[in-house]
């Protein structure tokens, strides 16, 4: 039986059928971590560093569907928390965060590490937030801000003083101000307004180039896409969010959309008449048809976000698949295959051009043919991250997915740093599955190192050790350093974006986990397969050529004369951006 708050707090958690809370220690939750000296779980899962804590509770959420759970001291560790949470917001990921604040009886007097947490977390938990000031008031705030969570796909925050941890627990009460609450969430799906449905029916089939365009909440309703894609002709473009929706080797998924995205998407897009867009709050307007140009379609869960970004005929707030399967009957087999034909060669041949980009010669290896070689042997069941920066841009472009793969990376906050410790939570949520995170080396030296530690405490209780940090090592932060070219026609500036060198297979080694350094091209497939059969975790350690263009799948003559004039403004590396930017376009106008 409970006997203090931190005891109840625990107990409540297991019957939530909470196993993992990712966490760091701090005065601020003495009593809650007291009570985990004394408890059978959940387990508590230290980090380096509070931030790593709430992205490792991002990645578990994101790869099971399920709430993810952070801890964190009062001031200080709360603050840290905020990056982490903030991704949680953007990407629309359920997380609790339970933070400690200071006494009761200290509050409002400047007292050490006290911070109006209300204030802080405002924003970043605006779906719910409370404070518990007596025990009675436990399960319902905290069954609320689960239950907030998992129904909003958001994070919220709990707040508990350190004096109120330790007090001894008592239940609220059958009386008045007492609020009683109970276990359990049973997710419903949404039905779509029927009359709405038919309207969209009839638009759709009014449509000769019908596009589809998925994202992550398009998840649940793969088999439906798919019947839906087939029925029309369609060609299926994703976001970033969705690229595990549907297989890349499905001959018309296009892949990737907008800056990070594929020339055959950007043709869908470009081409068709008619847009169907399901589970998807992609931001950038100038990659979806032209206004006027196409009669659209938009389906989401979350009204909110309904008739974003692009000016949609007709609205449906639904579950994507329950709507799906009210949209099917109704639907018109196109018989005229041939836009469909047209996207299938574009698809087939921005493969084989992924390929050669991936083979062009660099200095001293292209960083595409990390992906490519990667994506040539991709595990069943495998987890992918990815790091913000030159990394998403590859994951984008050159990681083929199979129908067992899942992935994600920082999609709307595109923060660095989170590859490293979302694959720690998905390791976590799956220990018994693959995880490859593919981080830049900007973001290792950020957080990866340190969270280094954490794999090496925790590695040996995964079922499957395999966890592969796979280092785009090129000493430059090279998305900025690209986007100050194309964007700012401003040169390189090494003093910002210039980084120290470090040995990363060596740290990795040094620590226990295996390294593995790849510093020519002709190692890599082997490099890779070591890295997949080993029997502990592995930092595949990649001596990338900075100069390799992320070039986007239309650049504007705006951005192409930029990039020119940044590269005669004294550009440190101008011969070597020169150098594979031609190389890299001139395979891709190969027959």
């Amino acid at each position: 039986m409970a006997t203090t708050v931190g005891d109840y707090l625990l107990e409540r958690l297991r019957e939530w059928e909470v196993d993992t809370v990712f966490g760091y220690p701090g005065d601020g939750i003495n009593g809650l971590l007291a009570a985990w000296t004394r408890a059978d779980g959940p387990r508590f899962i230290q980090s380096r560093h509070e931030e790593m804590s709430a992205f490792q509770a991002v990645g578990y959420a994101k790869f099971t569907g399920r709430v993810g759970v952070c801890v964190a001291t009062s001031g200080p560790g709360a603050i840290h928390l905020l990056n982490g949470l903030y991704d949680a917001k953007l990407d629309h990921v359920p997380v609790v965060a339970i933070v400690g604040q200071t006494n009761r009886s200290a509050m409002g007097g400047s007292y050490q590490q006290e911070v109006d947490l209300h204030s802080l977390f405002k924003d970043v938990a605006s779906e719910f937030l409370e404070t518990v000031t007596v025990p009675e008031q436990l399960p319902n705030v905290l069954d609320r801000a689960i239950r907030t969570a998992l129904s909003r796909s958001a994070p919220t925050a709990i707040i508990i003083p350190a004096d109120v941890q330790e007090l001894d627990y008592t239940p609220p009460e059958h009386a008045f101000k007492m609020v009683p609450s109970s276990l359990g969430f049973e997710p419903g799906t949404q039905t779509p307004d029927a009359d709405a449905v038919r309207r969209a029916a009839e638009l759709i089939n009014t449509g000769e180039r019908v596009a589809l365009l998925v994202g992550q909440g398009a998840r649940g309703a793969r088999a439906e896409i798919e019947q839906v894609a087939e029925l029309l002709g369609a060609g299926v473009a994703k976001a970033l969010l969705g690229k595990d929706v549907l297989s890349d080797h499905l001959p018309y998924v296009t892949g990737s959309i907008g800056l990070l995205g594929t020339r055959p998407s950007y043709e869908l897009m470009t081409g068709c008449d008619t847009l169907l867009t399901i589970g998807s709050s992609f931001p950038y307007s100038q990659f979806l048809p032209e206004f006027g140009k196409a009669k659209a379609v938009q389906i989401d869960a979350d009204a909110a976000m309904i008739g974003m970004r692009y000016p949609y005929d007709v609205n449906l707030v639904g579950d994507a698949a329950t709507t799906l399967r009210a949209l099917i009957p109704l639907l018109d087999r196109k018989e005229d295959r041939s836009w469909r034909s047209g996207i299938e060669e574009g698809v087939e041949r921005w493969w084989n051009v992924m390929a050669g980009a991936a083979h062009v010669d660099a200095d001293p290896v292209n960083p595409q043919l990390l992906f490519h070689e990667f994506s040539e042997r991709l595990p069943e069941d495998c987890i992918v991250v990815a790091d913000s920066g030159s990394a998403a841009d590859w994951y984008a472009r050159q990681l083929r997915f199979t129908d067992s793969t899942h992935g994600s990376l920082s999609g709307t906050l595109a923060t660095m740093g989170s590859a490293v410790p979302y694959g720690i939570g998905a390791k976590f949520a799956h220990p018994s599955n693959p995880v490859v995170a593919f981080s830049g080396d900007g973001a290792m030296q950020m957080n990866g190192l340190a969270e280094l530690i954490t794999i090496k405490r925790y590695w040996q209780e995964w079922s499957d050790p395999r966890l592969v940090i796979a280092v785009l090592h090129n000493n430059d932060l090279n998305q900025v350093t690209w986007e100050m070219r194309s964007l700012q026609g401003a040169p390189k500036f090494p003093d910002s974006q210039t980084l120290p060198d470090v040995d990363y297979a060596g740290f990795a080694q040094s620590v226990g986990l295996s390294g593995i350094a790849v510093r020519k091209p002709d190692e890599l497939a082997a490099a890779w397969d070591n890295s997949l059969a080993a029997d502990r975790p592995t930092v595949l350690d990649v001596y990338c050529d900075p100069d390799v263009p992320p070039i986007p799948p239309h650049a504007s003559w705006d951005q192409i004369t930029k990039m020119t004039e940044s590269l005669f403004k004294g550009d440190e590396d101008r011969w070597g951006v020169l150098k594979e930017g031609v190389k890299t376009k001139l395979q891709e106008l190969r027959p």
